[in-house]
């Protein structure tokens, strides 16, 4: 039907143009000779030669020169900007209106900083090792300093590897900043760089590549994961529990109440990141097409249910439902349908819905305060939890009927919720080994947290010689 509308415009617009050069013509143009003529019947007699077929698969021919669709091309572009702008401004506002207003901007500060590392590290080698050919866990250097990146199409059929390139780049801007929200308010500016950095190469890149480029989790493993249930949510929620167990908690905490400064911004932020989240999940399809329609949607209910799940479980449990309760049940929402968005019905993303607003509810409402780690702002929580539950639904709820790859997987004989339980289990054990390893050299390096006396002040001021707000 796509291919058959655009050749249908584009027959439109050749013939409106045509239309357009003739009436100007016989306005400035002299009238034809008799010779002018007889040529232009017979060019005419030959075109009429051309059957209708002949003259639509020229049309199409033309339309589709460089295999570049201008509707893929076009979506693929917005998604990187929504993808974009669920970081700056969207993941700051949220986690900025949670912490303490002496310690706001260091929150933006931080992710400004991951962005500029992220897309560095991206140009440099990262697309390279996760989207080449190489080994089961990093892909080679063929494509490092995007070496070949240009604006044909490689990976996706229909849009210029160029774009899928920095709509990927996107996704390594998001993950390591979701950190963020487990450290803020205690961890060296320089220590967040250099941690994030290290994190990239042995924990980011090599699952952009185990999941997605082709490595072990898609080779010999058969999980799915349509948007990055493993690949950002897990790998940036359980790294965040076992970094912020390692730096210890904030002053105060279980003593003094932390409370956030400003639920306004988080409920702004939450916003941003729920609009933001269709570029993350609808354009993982790779191109404006029906499944893309179907990520779309299930991200839409899954989203509006957790938000409603988790603030009725306030209301029951705690008596009054909160507006960060109603934010966090929509993130939460939606990490659980990430990595299930393009393989599950409509009706399926409504249980993804419920069970990502009440799952993640208790986790932060109960296991925090049994195990005594300070989340600050519930990155494992919601991300690593909601994400290792939405990657086991995905292999409960996976419909052939929506994607074909499910039915060519479940041919095949594979179990897709043991293939998943692989997976989950994986990236959980490598994703706190590697961020232990990580976080003791940069412990020895530059140290992980700052004194008592700037954690007490404010990174705000300590740390940036700036303050949110004056007065």
């Amino acid at each position: 039907m796509k291919t058959l509308l655009k050749t249908l415009f584009c027959a439109l617009a050749l013939a409106g143009g045509a239309f357009a050069v003739s009436a100007t013509a016989q306005e400035v143009l002299p009238a034809p000779t008799a010779a002018a003529s007889a040529a232009a019947e017979g060019v005419a007699e030959a075109a009429a030669a051309l059957t209708l077929e002949e003259r639509l698969a020229a049309l199409e021919a033309q339309a589709g020169a460089g295999g570049i669709d201008s509707g893929d091309n076009a979506w693929m572009m917005v998604s990187s900007a929504l993808v974009l702008f669920m970081s700056i401004p969207g993941l700051a506002l949220f986690y900025g209106g949670i912490v303490r207003k002496k310690n706001v901007l260091s929150v933006f500060a931080q992710i400004f900083a991951i962005a500029g590392i992220s897309a560095l590290a991206w140009w440099a080698v990262g697309f390279s090792l996760a989207f080449t050919e190489g080994n089961a866990f990093v892909g080679g250097l063929s494509a490092a300093f995007f070496e070949g990146v240009g604006s044909e199409p490689s990976t996706l059929d229909t849009v210029p590897e160029n774009v899928f390139a920095i709509f990927q780049m996107t996704f390594a801007i998001i993950t390591p900043a979701l950190m963020i929200g487990a450290i803020a308010e205690r961890m060296k500016f320089s220590a967040v760089l250099l941690f994030v950095t290290f994190w990239l190469f042995l924990v980011y890149f090599p699952f952009a590549h185990m999941v997605w480029g082709g490595g072990l989790l898609h080779s010999q493993i058969k999980a799915i994961d349509f948007a990055g249930g493993t690949v950002v949510h897990m790998t940036s929620g359980f790294s965040a529990l076992a970094l912020c167990m390692i730096l210890g908690p904030r002053r105060g905490f279980g003593k003094d109440h932390l409370a956030p400064h400003s639920v306004v911004l988080t409920a702004v932020g939450t916003g941003m990141l729920w609009v933001g989240w269709y570029g993350f999940n609808a354009g993982s399809a790779g191109a404006a097409d029906g499944v893309a329609a179907n990520a779309f949607a299930t991200t839409t209910f899954s989203a509006a249910v957790g938000g409603l799940a988790w603030g009725l479980a306030e209301w029951a449990l705690k008596g009054k439902p909160s507006v960060l309760g109603f934010s966090s049940g929509v993130i939460g929402g939606l990490v659980a349908i990430t990595p299930a968005a393009g393989f599950v019905s409509v009706n399926a993303s409504i249980v993804f819905g419920l069970l990502g607003g009440l799952v993640p509810f208790f986790a932060v409402a109960y296991l925090k305060k049994i195990f005594g780690y300070d989340d600050a702002l519930d990155t494992f929580g919601v991300h690593g939890v909601g994400g290792l539950l939405g990657a086991v639904l995905t292999g409960v709820f996976a419909n052939p009927e929506i994607n074909p790859l499910v039915g060519e997987l479940q041919a095949e004989g594979y179990n897709l919720v043991l293939e998943q339980f692989k997976a989950v289990a994986i990236t959980a054990v490598w994703s706190v080994g590697a961020t232990i390893l990580i976080a003791y050299v940069v412990k020895a390096l530059v140290g992980l947290r700052v004194s008592a006396e700037v954690e007490q002040a404010g990174l705000d001021t300590s740390e940036h010689g700036e303050e949110g707000y004056i007065g």
